[in-house]
């Protein structure tokens, strides 16, 4: 039979029964008494009946009584532990006997507990609740559990999206960099750029700027993550030379296109990027640089940036120390810019704290001594096998931790 009607006014039911029974006045008086404590109550008269019953409602308890005709109640309980776990649907059997053994087969074939005839209604009822409870737990439990399995599975999927967007973040980024060496007779260049995370918030970039001039800068723009690389993005699309255009860098003159003074560039930047604009808390530090090619000057302004080191040829290394400010951090910083002559074989290293800030494991900085001895030892390399050296003694420093810090590094090596 299916379950009784449910309770009036709309109340929840206390939970849903299935009462086991070959004699009809033990069913009847059982289902009556259980629907008073306010249960759906389902009713079967054999074997056969009951699982038919489970197989079809979604019953909380079955109360199974184990001496029925034809299908015994430890023949139902074996059907219903192939599908249904003590857990999922506990099972109270029922028996005339105070039979130690018939007590101990059902608990062997999976009952939950059992009560004996002549039925005691009081301790069938505490006996329900107790089961009740417990199904009622692993209930919440598993839809804990299938819920925590499905937040799982979307925070993977947007975890997934996420590392697509970070990743054509950093394609974009990357792409922002210098495509190559740039070709300039009598000038060598080389880079590199490693972010500590998927994002930077450094850049840099080398370009001409008309026929005899080219302007380089490295950035480094506090903080990580998005907001850091979304200004770093910014900063370098206004820092580029726009052929046949005035910009940020270059300015039309009676002759043509020349470069902007650096220090009106930072300027301009300083005043369009004050931390208590839209930008908030973030500022950058920079080096912002113009090299005359046929005169080997070199004009430049470090606001708030790692002095750059100067390795003229055969020569002492040299820490352009030039005390600024950072960009953003006051209204009017007074930058000043400075000239440097270059002669043949001289080079010029401009990089991020996160070169010489990199930590040992004994959290000591790997240091401007150290940064200088990398470029003097490998002084008769390449530009770029020197910047790779660097790198290298970086990583050994490091002990082959991960950096925690952008570092970047751009070398300007005048030829002979």
């Amino acid at each position: 039979m299916p379950p009784a009607a449910e309770q009036q006014g709309g109340a929840e039911p206390s939970g849903r029964l299935l009462v086991v029974d070959d004699d009809e006045a033990n069913r009847d008086m059982l289902s009556r008494r259980l629907q008073r404590d306010g249960y759906v109550v389902g009713v079967a008269a054999d074997g056969p009946a009951a699982l038919a019953a489970i197989a079809r409602d979604p019953f909380d308890v079955v109360l199974l009584d184990v001496e029925m005709p034809g299908m015994t109640g430890f023949d139902v309980l074996k059907e219903v532990r192939r599908t249904r776990s003590p857990a999922e649907l506990p099972v109270l059997i029922a028996t005339a006997r105070n039979d130690r053994q018939d007590i101990l087969t059902a608990l062997g074939l999976g009952a939950n507990d059992f009560v004996t005839k002549p039925l005691d209604f009081a301790v069938v009822s505490a006996r329900v609740r107790t089961q009740l409870g417990h199904k009622r737990a692993v209930d919440r439990g598993a839809a804990l559990a299938a819920d925590l399995v499905r937040r799982n599975a979307d925070l993977e999927r947007a975890n997934g999206r996420m590392r697509q967007s970070l990743d054509m973040a950093s394609r974009v980024q990357r792409s922002l960099l210098p495509a190559g060496p740039l070709r300039v007779p009598g000038l060598s260049f080389a880079w590199v750029y490693e972010p500590c995370d998927e994002l930077g918030g450094d850049t840099l970039n080398i370009f001409p700027l008309g026929p005899d001039h080219v302007g380089f800068y490295l950035l480094d723009v506090s903080g990580h993550g998005v907001p850091s690389a979304l200004m770093a993005v910014t900063l370098s699309r206004m820092l580029a030379a726009v052929p046949g255009q005035p910009s940020l860098v270059e300015r039309v003159g009676a002759a043509g296109p020349e470069p902007r003074p650096p220090v009106d560039v930072v300027n301009e930047l300083n005043r369009r990027f004050q931390m208590a604009s839209a930008t908030g808390a973030q500022y950058f530090t920079l080096f912002y640089g113009v090299l005359d090619v046929p005169g080997r000057q070199l004009r430049y302004v470090s606001a708030g940036h790692p002095p750059a080191l100067y390795l003229p040829a055969g020569g002492t290394p040299r820490w352009l120390e030039d005390p600024s400010f950072a960009v953003g951090w006051f209204a009017d910083p007074e930058y000043e810019e400075r000239t440097l002559a270059l002669a043949p074989g001289d080079r010029l290293f401009v990089y991020s704290d996160g070169c010489t800030e990199t930590l040992d494991p004994a959290v000591n900085q790997f240091g401007t001594a150290r940064m200088a001895a990398a470029c003097c030892d490998a002084r008769g390399a390449a530009l770029q096998g020197t910047l790779d050296l660097l790198l290298q003694r970086m990583a050994g420093h490091r002990g082959g931790g991960a950096a925690d810090d952008d570092i970047s590094a751009l070398a300007v090596e005048v030829g002979g």
